[in-house]
């Protein structure tokens, strides 16, 4: 079954390559973006579209992990917080035991 799946996801990273480009082919018109300050040279309009679709996959991936890491330090100290209340319990009927 994992081969199945290795063979599927390579299958469908093959269709997107192709699919990008025959894309790229069909949209080869020169142009350049203007920026406020500065103005890139020309390339096919293909070429800044998949660099957008590129960019934006990165900016997501990095927000995930940000929030991962995020997640991570939370999970951590709250059961930090957790441990310290379970040994203060602990030894809090350990107390009780001993006076009753």
């Amino acid at each position: 079954m994992a081969g199945f799946r290795k063979l599927l996801i390579l299958l469908v990273l093959l269709f997107l390559a192709l699919l990008a480009l025959v894309f790229s082919l069909n949209n080869q018109e020169p142009v350049s973006l203007n920026f406020l300050v500065f103005e890139t040279p020309s390339h096919g309009v293909a070429v800044w579209i998949i660099l957008a679709f590129v960019l934006g996959a990165l900016a997501g991936i990095l927000i995930t992990l940000l929030a991962s890491v995020r997640a991570s330090v939370s999970r951590r100290q709250l059961q930090k917080r957790l441990t310290r209340a379970e040994r203060a319990l602990a030894h809090s009927r350990a107390e009780n035991n001993r006076t009753i």
